[in-house]
C-alpha cells in the first residue's frame, strides 16, 4: 500500500520530517543508513546536499539525486509518529481521491452544514482542509482504506 508523501523537510542530525496526504506526519532518521547501504554515505559528509532532499514526482518517495532516494513505504514504516498541530487535517484534494469524491461534492457539504466551517473544514488562501474524523463521519472509510491516527479539528 502506497502511502503518498506531501512533503518532507530535513531536521538536525540527519532526520526527516516527513508530511503524508494522510495527515500524518513521522520522523525518519537517516544516519543508519549510512552503514547499511554505502551510497548514503556522502551525505553523511555533506549536510548541504542532504537538505536538499525532495519529494519524488507523484509522492511515492524521496530523492536527493539520481542514485538516492526513498520509497514512502520505507519511510511509513520505520519513520516515528510525530504529533504537529496539523495532524488528522488533509486538503481537499488528497481527501477526494482517497474517498472518491469529486471536490464540488465536499463544497456542497459545507454550503449543506453537513462539514461545519471552523470547526470540519478551513480554509487557508484559495486550499480547503478537512479533518479526518469528519470524513469518516459523513463518508465513511475511505476507499483505499489507508490506516488513520486520531484527529483533531480546524479551530
Amino acid at each position: 500500500m502506497f502511502h503518498k508523501i506531501k512533503n518532507v523537510s530535513p531536521i538536525s542530525d540527519f532526520k526527516l520530517s516527513v508530511q503524508f496526504s494522510e495527515g500524518v506526519t513521522k520522523i525518519y532518521d537517516v544516519k543508519p543508513l549510512f552503514e547499511k547501504l554505502p551510497v548514503f554515505k556522502k551525505l553523511k559528509g555533506n549536510p548541504a546536499e542532504f537538505a536538499g532532499v525532495s519529494v519524488d514526482v507523484g509522492g511515492y518517495g524521496i530523492i536527493w539525486d539520481d542514485d538516492l532516494d526513498l520509497s514512502c513505504d520505507e519511510l511509513w514504516e520505520n519513520g516515528v509518529l510525530t504529533e504537529t498541530p496539523f495532524d488528522g487535517l488533509m486538503a481537499f484534494s488528497d481527501a477526494t481521491e482517497l474517498w472518491g469524491l469529486n471536490e464540488s461534492t465536499l463544497r456542497k457539504a459545507i454550503s449543506y452544514g453537513k462539514l461545519v466551517n471552523g470547526v470540519d473544514v478551513c480554509k487557508f488562501g484559495k486550499q480547503w482542509v478537512v479533518s479526518i474524523d469528519a470524513m469518516k463521519r459523513e463518508y465513511g472509510s475511505s476507499v483505499h482504506q489507508h490506516e488513520f491516527i486520531p484527529t483533531k479539528t480546524c479551530m
